[in-house]
């Protein structure tokens, strides 16, 4: 019995130690790589308002780009949101107000990579002559499941609204969304005061959409419809046999073709016949993928338009 026992355990030992290699291969495969995410930013003055260009890159450990969303904070508060490309960059426009500006990307990881954030970039701001607004999204990233719903904040922030003689009116509305989903903003429209100072919010839904299957034909009234053609089909071959020997059977059975042909039209090829048959026509599903959506705010004062926009990354499983 000791020997057996020693066997055994001789045994046990043994697999152990041949599965600990594999063991080790696979917890160094599942193991998700650390990234390392810069920040570089370049100002430009446009029609007296400091314009931000930023570039963003996400780089793994080993040296490979990420993949997935950023997103880039204003002194903490996210501003705008984007997807990296196959080369692990990311540009960004944003226009700056008047002040200091502290921006900062952060990744938010995918299944294979860690996030990370880059080291804070100050700017500058000047300040504009004329009214004007920002408009920014939070959050800047969002992540839904094909089918889902999801509610950001859309924020328009007045600038020098002190020289405003009158109420602004800024129109919000989105692009780049992929198929099968829509946004929708609560209000569409939003107003800015005269000497205005605090960010006027409107609610941003993002709506996707899951697949959907056919319901079951119904095979009941296939037979019903074949219980009235055959025999009108059998009548019809009586009568056109018929027609060789009497004139007024030939147009008898002209007539009875006529109904005939219009009788198959309004069943098989009808869209009702098709909808009671088939079912209804299947929804494909919002296609899975990451998506930069941009977010525009317009104004106009009758002459010129006002235009400025941000952009967020979606997410859709």
């Amino acid at each position: 019995m000791i020997c057996r026992g020693l066997r055994l355990e001789l045994v046990a030992g043994l697999g152990i130690a041949l599965a600990m290699p594999a063991l080790a291969v696979y917890a160094e495969s599942a193991r998700a790589l650390a990234t390392q995410t810069t920040l570089s930013a370049e100002t430009r003055d446009r029609a007296g308002r400091t314009q931000a260009t930023v570039a963003v890159t996400v780089t793994g450990e080993d040296g490979q780009p990420a993949s997935g969303a950023v997103t880039v904070s204003d002194h903490g508060r996210q501003v705008a949101g984007a997807v990296l490309n196959a080369e692990g960059h990311a540009r960004l426009v944003l226009a700056l107000a008047a002040g200091d500006h502290r921006l900062r990307a952060v990744y938010a990881g995918d299944a294979t990579h860690l996030g990370s954030a880059s080291e804070p970039a100050g700017l500058q701001g000047q300040a504009t002559t004329t009214p004007d607004f920002q408009i920014g999204v939070s959050p800047a990233a969002i992540s839904l499941t094909a089918g889902q719903t999801g509610t950001l904040t859309a924020s328009v922030t007045p600038e020098n609204s002190s020289a405003l003689t009158a109420p602004m009116f800024v129109t919000l509305s989105c692009s780049g969304l992929p198929d099968q989903s829509a946004c929708v903003f609560t209000p569409e429209n939003v107003e800015i005061q005269p000497n205005a100072a605090s960010a006027i919010n409107s609610s941003l839904v993002i709506e996707t959409q899951a697949a959907s299957t056919a319901s079951a034909a119904h095979s009941s009234s296939n037979s019903v419809a074949w219980a009235l053609l055959l025999p009108g089909a059998l009548g019809l071959g009586g009568l056109a046999w018929g027609a060789r020997r009497r004139a007024w059977l030939n147009r008898l059975a002209l007539v009875a073709l006529v109904g005939l042909v219009a009788t198959l039209g309004a069943t098989a090829c009808a869209p009702r016949y098709n909808y009671y048959n088939h079912g209804p026509p299947t929804n494909p599903a919002t296609p899975a993928g990451t998506y930069t959506v941009l977010v525009t705010a317009q104004s106009s004062n009758g002459v010129t338009a006002t235009t400025h926009s941000t952009t967020l990354a979606l997410t859709v499983k």
